[in-house]
């Protein structure tokens, strides 16, 4: 029976290997790793190259013993430098510990990977958000672009006609280049939803465009309509003021008139209070002389004729003069008197056209309060257009003779007697109807 491996806890030895090993410092990965035709190594060395002369050769596997024992691990004879190797089995390796190497090597093999590998290329940039000048910036650049290819085409052609294929590949190049530019610039409009957000925001924008519009039209109509009412304020305010100074210059012009109508008619007053003192003066001086003249002829003195003829010719000659002044500011008297008499029936034609004014305007009003109880009020009553027959049946009598006889003749029906105890006469305008008796009704007639 074979003795036992004084070794048996022991580490079975490793393979002996060529250095470096013909796929590469790491074993061929497990899926889903490619394999080494598709992963070159770091050293290229021949799959079917000859391992160095300088290495071992690999070793036979050892003979089993006659009872399952492995027997020794280097036979005798095995090579000039292991003549003999001590009997040990060989430790079996778990598969949790190959499956754990095998990870690690892996692992070591995907970083070296990713550290030789290039850095990758950048991803493009998000497409901008659509706006209309965003949009407007695309399609000037790529019709920007199509002009330059178009032209480039044009020089292909030529380059084409003339032979030239240096300058054609060169021309092909840049013509390729601006192809892929404006591929690029174009690149957003391919975006899916890229168009409809592209048309919302611009019919957005053309409704704001419009409401923006609306509202400076609203606004300009606004500032006319204000410029024309101040306008018109304006107006009124200044034909009021033109008929205020105008009402002041007449009433100072009267005053004024009539002041010195007063001073005219005071003087010649007074020259006709002269006028009739001196005629006065005259007849008691007749008075006197003829007193005198009987007092000289109870003493026996008789003046001459010639002085009395002198003296009633120079008397004469006074009340001549002093009667066609007193013609005279009497017809000046009259005329003030007329002057003044016609300002004051010019004032009070003005006061009755003032009073009479004011009464037409308020029967006006108060005929416009019976026809809005009536018919209701035009402006508020939006009905008006509903209600013009009526209002045109009940008002006929003003404007046909006819109507006006059938509605006297109906009235007439109910003629009575003046002392009849239910009598009563025919109102001169419309019946208004009563106040209403609860608050309910109020609120219906308003």
């Amino acid at each position: 029976m074979a003795q036992p491996s004084p070794f048996a806890g022991r580490f079975p030895p490793p393979p002996f290997r060529a250095f470096p090993p013909p796929a590469g410092p790491f074993p061929p990965p497990a899926a889903p790793f490619p394999g080494p035709a598709a992963r070159p190594g770091p050293f290229a060395v021949a799959a079917a190259a000859a391992p160095p002369p300088f290495l071992l050769p690999p070793l036979p596997p050892p003979p089993a013993g006659p009872e399952g024992d492995a027997g020794p691990r280097f036979p005798p004879g095995a090579g000039p430098y292991f003549p003999a190797a001590p009997p040990f089995p060989p430790r079996p390796v778990a598969e949790e510990e190959a499956a754990a190497a095998q990870r690690q090597q892996d692992e070591l093999w995907l970083s070296q990977f990713l550290g030789r590998r290039r850095a990758a290329r950048p991803p493009p940039p998000p497409p901008a958000a659509a706006s209309p000048s965003s949009a407007r910036e695309l399609a000037v650049a790529a019709l920007g672009l199509v002009g330059r290819l178009a032209a480039l085409c044009r020089a292909l052609r030529r380059r084409e006609a003339e032979g030239d294929e240096a300058g054609w590949a060169q021309e092909r190049e840049e013509a390729e280049a601006a192809r892929r530019e404006l591929r690029e610039v174009v690149r957003p409009l391919g975006e899916p939803g890229y168009r409809e957000a592209l048309r919302r925001k611009v019919e957005r924008a053309r409704k704001r465009r419009l409401r923006l519009q609306r509202r400076k039209q609203e606004a300009k109509a606004a500032k006319e309509e204000e410029a024309a009412r101040a306008a018109e304020r304006e107006a009124k305010i200044d034909q009021w003021r033109a008929k205020c100074i105008q009402e002041v210059e007449e009433k100072n012009r009267e005053r004024e008139l009539k002041a010195a109508a007063d001073s005219v008619l005071s003087e010649v007053r007074k020259k006709q209070a002269d006028t009739k003192r001196m005629v006065d003066i005259l007849h008691a001086l007749e008075k006197l002389r003829k007193l005198r003249k009987e007092a000289a002829a109870r003493k026996g003195i008789c003046p001459p004729p010639s002085a009395d003829e002198a003296f009633e010719n120079q008397v004469e000659s006074l009340k001549t003069l002093l009667k066609n002044r007193t013609e005279l500011y009497e017809a000046e008297e009259r005329a003030l008197r007329v002057m003044l008499e016609g300002e004051q029936e010019e004032e009070r034609k003005r006061e009755m056209e003032k009073k009479q004014k004011k009464e037409r305007e308020k029967l006006l009003q108060q005929k416009l309060e019976i026809d809005s109880k009536l018919f209701g009020d035009p402006d508020e009553f939006p009905l008006a257009d509903l209600l013009q027959p009526f209002r045109e049946y009940y008002l006929q009598a003003e404007h046909s003779v006819a109507a006006l006889i059938q509605i006297r003749h109906e009235w007439d029906q109910y003629l009575v007697p003046a002392d009849h105890p239910e009598g009563s006469c025919i109102p001169p305008g419309w019946v208004l109807p009563t106040l209403p008796t609860n608050d309910t009704w109020a609120t219906a007639v308003r």
